[in-house]
């Protein structure tokens, strides 16, 4: 029995920026306004916050370039099915999710032993956005009925492979947090700059497999 299908594809795009925005907005909201007297204060005051600065660079990073894959894979589509708007809810429940984390980070990085499970938090969280997009992508190319007729389907689904690295590499950094939670951190943020180059590419018919588009 076939799944059913809307071509609304705009309402749900346009429900997921709306997390992705509100996601990103919040993160800021971790860094406090120090309080200090004197100009020499102040620039102490600022630069003792280093470890929130650093979380916010890092999850603006990682929701960013989630939401430039994601818009890639919209503009791509011409209906979606019931499975993948559980999917896509799913995903935005742990983009959602990530200023709590962030918040943990920036409040621990200097905290011994706490900056480590603090460190891991993140990188559970990491996990599941990396398993969830992944499974996103691959139901989307499984069969590719929910593309449009400029794709090309096969080439897409060859191309799985690039974006899956992450399946790997972000549990690793679950055993790296307790050995230097800045270190997993620093991790996460290279990923992100490295999907920020290497995005999910949906290939067209008339323009070969390797072009990228969106």
């Amino acid at each position: 029995m076939e799944t059913a299908e809307t071509r609304d594809t705009g309402r749900i795009e346009a429900f997921s920026d709306g997390v992705f925005a509100i996601a990103i907005t919040l993160l800021v909201l971790e860094i406090k306004i120090p309080q200090a007297h004197g100009a020499a204060e102040l620039w102490r005051a600022l630069g003792a916050q280093w470890p929130s600065y650093f979380a916010y660079v890092v999850s603006f990073l990682v929701i960013g370039v989630v939401w430039v894959n994601h818009h890639s894979v919209f503009g791509h589509l011409a209906r979606v099915d019931r499975t993948l708007m559980f999917l896509n809810l799913l995903l935005l429940m742990l983009i959602s999710v990530l200023p709590f984390p962030t918040a943990v980070v920036a409040q621990n990085l200097r905290n011994g032993s706490a900056a480590n499970v603090a460190a891991a938090v993140y990188g559970g969280v990491m996990v599941g956005q990396a398993v969830l997009f992944s499974v996103f992508w691959n139901h989307v190319t499984r069969t590719g009925r929910c593309f449009d007729e400029r794709v090309d389907v096969p080439a897409a689904r060859a191309g799985r492979w690039r974006f899956e690295l992450g399946l790997v590499v972000y549990p690793l950094t679950v055993g790296l947090a307790f050995l230097s939670a800045p270190a997993a951190l620093a991790v996460h943020g290279l990923l992100a700059v490295y999907y920020g180059f290497n995005q999910v590419r949906v290939p067209l018919l008339d323009q070969g497999a390797d072009r990228m588009t969106g």
